[in-house]
């Protein structure tokens, strides 16, 4: 977005630890705050949480050695986190949520395809995030695993309801205690426990283990990115794009490089027992309470990181009812959504059973699927298409500047979509391209080259230069009259 010469831009407001009062609109320039180096402390300690750990948990289990499994791990961290931190970046140049910003590229009624896909990643998510939670709280309290989940739950919505301020606010305490912590835990594994030669053979390379683990770390990665933005969207606007892409990119992947090599390493040591126990064992033989206190750590982490995916779901919930009827964005309106998307996940948690590892893993492959034709398009969009400037008046007009249903967009997106799916390899599919490789999935590489070349060649018909200044006539004097 950017701004005409009459708009008036306040100076960045003070933070306020209230109950947050904003949703779905627009942040004014009046009302931004916080440092850009919050951006790293959120996204290292929503990284650090015991989710992660089972994700870098998986290469093991498919029989990867130690070596192989942290080099994927760390390379599909890196990789993931990339796309990721490149969204982040939208906040503070549009103010807005991230899931709202997928009007212009599909428009107004058409982006209900992506918020669904959002809606259903939420739910899954926090589905997972409470199994775990009410199982270590078990391990650690021995409590009844449910019982442990319903509060886990309560605490979860408590600081979703809170709002921004709060769940920055908790990540920063908590970037401080997990750096310490880890970095006790990691020397200790590094000098105290003993290894098999084995686990780090070079020549103990196996395709298969190595891509799933690879692909698997990429998928958790890029998965933030559908809300990253909700929380650099009340930065001040001249914070940079480089400057917040780097904050992003460090935090969230060395918070979660580092946890998933722990998991690994865990999962290695005791590799017949769950991950949340497996760390337990390995941090109390270091030092007696160690592991507790880990575990302890990475379920508090996990409270505000389900804190993040019910906010951010919630986001998305009223985004979908704003575009079935326009609707006015209210604080009870939030709260509604909240417990609503709550009820749903906490059903499906109570309902879980079974092998978790093996359906965490294929949950990140659909995952990985849904978001990766997303991820490009709304990228080559902001960066190469429309340069970043957006109307946000146009982009809440039901029959405004970017149409009720883009082509342009819904194309790309299908036909990356279907470009990926010879090359997949999940637990639900096996295309036959991947079958070739020995079942190696490659998909997400495909799918991120075919719906951004797709994308921008679909947008080379459009007259950019005169939607642009329809844009900015349009977003003329909005911070001088919100």
């Amino acid at each position: 977005m950017q701004h005409s010469s009459s708009t008036v831009i306040a100076e960045p407001a003070k933070p306020r630890l209230g109950v947050e009062r904003r949703s779905i609109d627009y942040i004014p320039h009046a009302e931004r705050h916080g440092k850009i180096w919050q951006l790293g402390t959120i996204w290292f300690s929503g990284s650090t949480q015991i989710a992660t750990l089972a994700v870098g948990a998986l290469g093991g289990a498919m029989g990867s050695n130690l070596l192989w499994t942290a080099i994927a791990a760390v390379l599909g961290a890196a990789f993931g986190t990339f796309f990721m931190a490149f969204h982040s970046t939208q906040g503070p140049q549009l103010g807005l949520p991230q899931m709202i910003q997928s009007r212009p590229q599909f428009g107004y009624m058409g982006a209900l395809l992506v918020w669904i896909v959002a809606l259903v990643t939420y739910v899954g998510y926090n589905a997972f995030n409470q199994v775990l939670a009410g199982d270590s709280l078990h391990h650690l309290l021995h409590i009844d695993a449910r019982v442990g989940l319903i509060v886990f739950t309560v605490l979860s919505l408590a600081v979703a309801f809170l709002g921004h301020d709060w769940i920055h606010q908790a990540q920063q305490w908590l970037a401080v205690m997990m750096v310490v912590v880890l970095s006790i835990l990691s020397i200790g594994i590094v000098t105290t426990v003993h290894f098999d030669a084995a686990m780090f053979s070079v020549s103990g390379f196996r395709s298969v283990p190595f891509f799933v683990q690879f692909f698997a770390a990429a998928a958790y990665q890029l998965s933030w990115a559908i809300y990253v933005s909700d929380y650099s969207r009340y930065m001040p606007a001249n914070v940079g794009v480089r400057t917040s892409f780097w904050w992003t990119y460090l935090g969230a992947f060395i918070g979660g490089a580092w946890m998933m090599l722990i998991g690994a390493a865990a999962a290695a040591i005791h590799v017949k027992t769950d991950i949340g126990a497996a760390v337990k064992q390995v941090g109390d033989a270091i030092y007696p309470g160690l592991g507790g206190l880990t575990l302890v750590l990475s379920v508090a982490t996990l409270v505000t990181m389900t804190s993040l995916n019910f906010y951010g779901a919630s986001l998305t919930l009223m985004s979908i009812a704003d575009s079935l009827k326009l609707s006015k964005p209210t604080m009870r309106a939030r709260f509604v959504s909240l417990i609503v998307v709550a009820v749903v996940a906490t059903a499906i948690a109570l309902a879980a059973s079974g092998d978790f590892m093996a359906k965490f893993g294929d949950f990140l492959g659909v995952l990985l699927y849904l978001f990766t034709p997303w991820t490009a398009i709304n990228l080559v969009d902001f960066y190469f298409v429309r340069k970043t400037e957006y109307s946000v008046r146009e982009i809440f007009n039901p029959r405004g500047l970017y149409g009720r249903w883009n082509w342009r967009g819904l194309g790309a997106y299908f036909i990356g979509f279907a470009a990926m799916l010879p090359f997949s390899s999940t637990g639900f599919y096996v295309g036959p391209v991947a079958r070739m490789l020995g079942n190696i999935d490659v998909g997400m590489v495909i799918g991120l080259v075919v719906s951004a070349a797709v994308y921008l060649l679909s947008c080379r018909s459009m007259d950019i230069r005169r939607e642009l200044d329809l844009a900015r006539e349009a977003d003329r004097g909005i911070d001088s009259i919100l």
